[in-house]
Formats: structure tokens, sequence, C-alpha cells
């Protein structure tokens, strides 16, 4: 089974580290997608999606299972969020977040989501 897990990772941090490895356990494969890819350069947004992609892949080199690390950019139209997401990454069977939009909007469109 490949699991599906998405922030913005602005920076990856022990608590995202906590929330993957967790992920890992349950699953045999991990999508790591790489929220806001196009968003870089401010307070809220500091590193690019290049860096944020080293980040996370040098992270996720201590799990046990394949990983994907993959950059997905905003899509400012939730009614097509999870297909724009599908598009831009391998197959992924469940997905994984507390966020109550992604939540959601996976949801919604008949992905099966663990908090």
């Amino acid at each position: 089974m490949r699991g599906f897990y998405i922030g913005r990772f602005q920076p990856y941090h022990d608590g995202h580290h906590q929330m993957v490895t967790e992920i890992a356990g349950e699953v045999d494969e991990l999508v790591v997608g790489i929220g806001s890819a196009g968003d870089s350069h401010t307070t809220r947004n500091p590193f690019t999606a290049g860096e944020r992609v080293m980040m996370v892949t040098k992270a996720l080199k201590s799990l046990d299972i394949p990983t994907y690390v993959v950059p997905i950019e905003d899509l400012e139209r939730n009614a097509v969020w999870v297909g724009h997401v599908e598009s831009m990454t391998p197959k992924f069977d469940v997905a994984y977040s507390n966020n109550p939009l992604v939540v959601r909007l996976f949801t919604e469109s008949g992905v099966e989501v663990r908090q």
C-alpha cells in the first residue's frame, strides 16, 4: 500500500518527521508532497521547492521504505485540487493529513484519509 502526505515543510521539522515515521509504519511506500511549491523567499515561505525537496529527501533516508518527494504547486480551485495532486504524484491508496480542508477534499473525492 502506498501512502501520501502533503505539507509546505517550511522547514521540515521534528513534528513532520514524527508523523512521517508513523505513516511509514503503516504503508509499504510513501509519497511526500511539497505543497505551495511555487512560493518562496517570503516570511511565510522562505525556502524554495528545490530546497524543501532536498531537506525532506535527506530526512527520509532513515526510513526502511521507498519514498518519493514531489513538488506540488498550489491550485486555488478546491473542486479540482485532488485531481491536480493525483496528476502530479505516483498513484497512492491512502492520504494522511490533519488539515481539515485537505481531509474534506480527499474524502469528497473518495480517497481514504487517515488522521
